[in-house]
Parts: C-alpha cells; sequence; structure tokens
C-alpha cells in the first residue's frame, strides 16, 4: 500500500513573510513537519509542494522532495486541494499513485510521529470512511452575536467548566484522505469522517500569528525538558 504525505507550503504568507521557513528555537518551521513524517511506519514518500525557491531548498535539506507549485495554485484564494491534485497528477507521470494522501500542514511544528501514524492507522481500519482527520477536545461555551446580544449555542450547558459535555474541533494537524475520495470530491474530507483526539493539545498548536511563535517556543522547550528528564 502506498501512503502519500504532502506538505503544502507556498511562499506568501501575509502574516509572517515566509513563516513556513522562519526559525522556531533555531529550526525552520517546515522542518519539524518533515521530520515528523519521516519517522512515520507508513508513509512511503513525503513531499513538500511549494511556489518559493527558498522552501524548497530547506525542504531538500531536510529530506524532503519537492514538486514547484504553479503561481495560480499558490495564491490567497487557492484551496490547498488544489496544490494536492498537482502534486498526484505530477506524480502520476512516474507511475506513482498512492491510496491514501495525507495533509500535514506546516504551521503545526508539535505534531508527532506517532500521532501520524495513529491516524493513518485508523484510516485503514476503517476503509468504508473517506478521510480520519484529528480533532481537539474543547470545554469553551460558544455562541453567536445577534444585534449585540450574545446567543449561546448549546444554552443549558453547565456553569462549571469540568461539568460540561466536550465538545470537538477540527484541529488542522493531520487528514488522512482517499485518494480516489480527493479526486472525486476535491476535498480532503470528503463525505464521511472520522476523528482522532489529540490527546496532548501540544500537537494541536497551529501557527499563523507572531504570538503563536512564541507560545509555540515556549511548549517546544518545555518538552524538551521533560525529554531530557526522562
Amino acid at each position: 500500500m502506498h501512503v502519500l504525505a504532502v506538505i503544502p507550503a507556498r511562499g506568501g504568507s501575509k502574516s509572517i513573510p515566509l513563516k513556513n521557513i522562519r526559525p522556531l528555537n533555531g529550526t525552520p518551521l517546515l522542518a519539524f513537519t518533515i521530520q515528523a513524517a519521516k519517522g512515520s511506519t507508513y508513509l512511503d514518500r513525503c513531499v513538500v509542494s511549494t511556489d518559493h525557491p527558498d522552501i524548497a531548498r530547506v525542504a531538500r535539506d531536510y529530506g524532503a522532495e519537492v514538486i514547484e507549485r504553479p503561481p495560480e495554485l499558490a495564491t490567497d484564494q487557492a484551496p490547498t486541494e488544489w496544490a494536492l491534485l498537482h502534486v498526484l497528477e505530477v506524480l502520476a507521470k512516474d507511475g506513482y499513485r498512492p491510496e491514501y494522501v495525507v495533509t500535514l500542514e506546516p504551521t503545526s511544528p508539535l505534531r508527532t510521529t506517532g500521532l501520524i501514524d495513529r491516524c493513518i492507522a485508523e484510516a485503514i481500519r476503517h476503509p468504508q470512511l473517506d478521510c480520519v482527520m484529528t480533532v481537539a477536545e474543547t470545554r469553551k461555551c460558544y455562541g453567536r452575536l445577534q444585534d449585540g446580544r450574545f446567543e449561546y449555542l448549546f444554552p443549558d450547558q453547565p456553569r462549571r467548566r469540568q461539568e460540561r459535555q466536550p465538545l470537538f474541533e477540527e484541529s488542522s494537524t493531520v487528514y488522512v484522505t482517499k485518494t480516489d475520495v480527493l479526486e472525486r470530491d476535491r476535498s480532503v474530507l470528503g463525505r464521511t469522517r472520522y476523528g482522532v483526539v489529540v490527546e496532548d493539545p501540544r500537537e494541536a498548536i497551529d501557527i499563523n500569528e507572531p504570538l503563536d511563535f512564541i507560545v509555540a517556543e515556549a511548549v517546544l522547550a518545555q518538552r524538551l525538558t521533560e525529554e531530557q528528564h526522562g
């Protein structure tokens, strides 16, 4: 069985220029995802899709394959799925077609190889489903503003956080999608999904703003300290 990892890493980030290769504790952000993918038991290829030569250089330095993404597939409006489908088209020219495509955003640097493999294993275990995706637990109270009034989505939740039933949010950490489904629906989600709960919330940290880098650096330092002390 072929299982392909695709790391979509365009160069046009506006909030943080070249965010995907900005150093995090001295290591390019993209490198964390490449290293986690290359440790996987299931993945047989790891491809970075990018439109920027500096990102391509870093990707190759850390052992990933690179497929150059056309400019029209790297705009703010271009869905990630377009990049994934482009990768499949390029690899198909050499006769490679995976059963599953694993989408790994480079903005989740604390995701582990173990989490990637858990998701792939669940996809293989549930072949009737289109997608396996990571979700994170939350016990926050969500609502909508209607003419300035705050209306709870779930109005009868207990006030004490620990007494509330957990909700789950899409964490964007790992997506495992059947290739046939990705091509059919042009979506990583498909029509039927299985949720893998991110047990360590640190793995679900997603970097989009400068503050997120500060948080991730602190958490990464904490993780290294834990590893050093067993």
